[in-house]
């Protein structure tokens, strides 16, 4: 029976790469190559534009219904080599590299949901809602805003196979956050981008637009981010080792940033939450320093640390690799 899989890739807009998809129809078997037009989505000149698509991991679609499929590819060149934007070619090599101290990650996804040009929650008519304080979590239609679509979002992405662990709304009115994880590299970032893909076409049922902008709103208002919480299977067992990565971090504080996101400088500003972003710090349950090491790891002496620093519009394949190789690295000596 006929099938339809809907192709998603990420393109090579900058400074921040934009989600594609398109659908084919199977009538038998698992999906397979295809290919697309990249002088259309920035990634080839008209004179070569054939691209790739590789599936590299294959989910139900919860909005079609049975049997159909998402499909998440990476971008190949025409002779199967990895297109200059598959940022995901580089973390498998450093995946695959460390594989055997099992690096775990969970990331907290943040977004902003417009309608129009304001974010909901923010009057119509211009001006500015109350400040921030009742948002954070809230309930009731004065403090939150959006929640049936990101009930349908935590839905659809159960219903897809993807682990995501909770949901809940931000501090700024309109925001909200989803969790992915605990998942190895690959894994959480390919559910990452899925989920993310999922987000943007149910706000399309609703009328309402998402943006990973990481300060969408200037002023006194807090920023979004992806939060990424990492551990090795020693730093589960010890927390010298949770120092230790956190040390390591710092040590390529530079390499990381400017990696972690386009705009950084305007969410990390050292307010709301935040660490300057040309300064490195860690600190127990500190929420103002740029890597946190929550409390509870510190009573344990077990467990995981939280890089602060990401923005949400980070590419999750990057932040992976970074944190793997510059912790896993550091503490094998090479």
């Amino acid at each position: 029976m006929a099938y339809k899989a809907e192709y998603i890739w990420i393109d090579g807009t900058e400074p921040t790469p934009l989600l594609r998809s398109k659908t084919k129809v199977i009538f038998e078997g698992e999906p397979g190559l295809w290919g697309f037009d990249g002088s259309s989505t920035n990634q080839a000149p008209g004179k070569a534009s054939d691209c790739v698509l590789r599936p590299v991991a294959v989910y139900d679609d919860p909005i079609r219904g049975e049997g159909d499929k998402l499909v998440m590819c990476e971008v190949l060149l025409t002779d199967m080599t990895p297109h200059p934007t598959n940022t995901r070619a580089a973390l498998a090599q450093v995946a695959e590299k460390y594989a055997g101290d099992e690096p775990l990650f969970g990331l907290e996804q943040e977004y902003t949901l417009f309608k129009g040009s304001r974010p909901l929650g923010f009057p119509d008519n211009g001006g500015y809602p109350g400040p921030q304080g009742p948002y954070y979590c809230g309930v009731g239609q004065d403090d939150v805003y959006g929640r049936p679509l990101v009930e349908a979002h935590l839905e659809a992405c159960l219903k897809a196979g993807l682990i995501l662990s909770g949901i809940n709304a931000e501090v700024m009115p309109g925001q909200w956050e989803f969790q992915v994880g605990p998942l190895s590299p690959l894994e959480v970032s390919d559910q990452l981008w899925v989920a993310r893909w999922l987000l943007h076409r149910l706000g399309e049922e609703f009328g309402i637009s998402i943006t990973l902008d990481p300060k969408p709103v200037r002023g006194d208002w807090n920023g979004a981010g992806c939060h990424t919480n990492f551990s090795t299977k020693l730093m589960r067992e010890n927390y010298e080792a949770v120092v230790a990565a956190a040390e390591a971090l710092g040590k390529a504080a530079d390499e990381h940033v400017h990696q972690y996101g386009a705009g950084i400088e305007h969410r990390l500003t050292g307010q709301h939450e935040t660490a300057p972003w040309n300064e490195f710090s860690y600190g127990v349950s500190d929420r103002g320093a740029s890597v946190r090491i929550p409390w509870q790891v510190e009573v344990d002496g077990k467990g995981y640390l939280e890089d602060r620093r990401p923005n949400a519009n980070v590419d999750p394949y990057v932040v992976t690799r970074l944190i793997t190789n510059t912790c896993c690295s550091a503490a094998s000596g090479n």
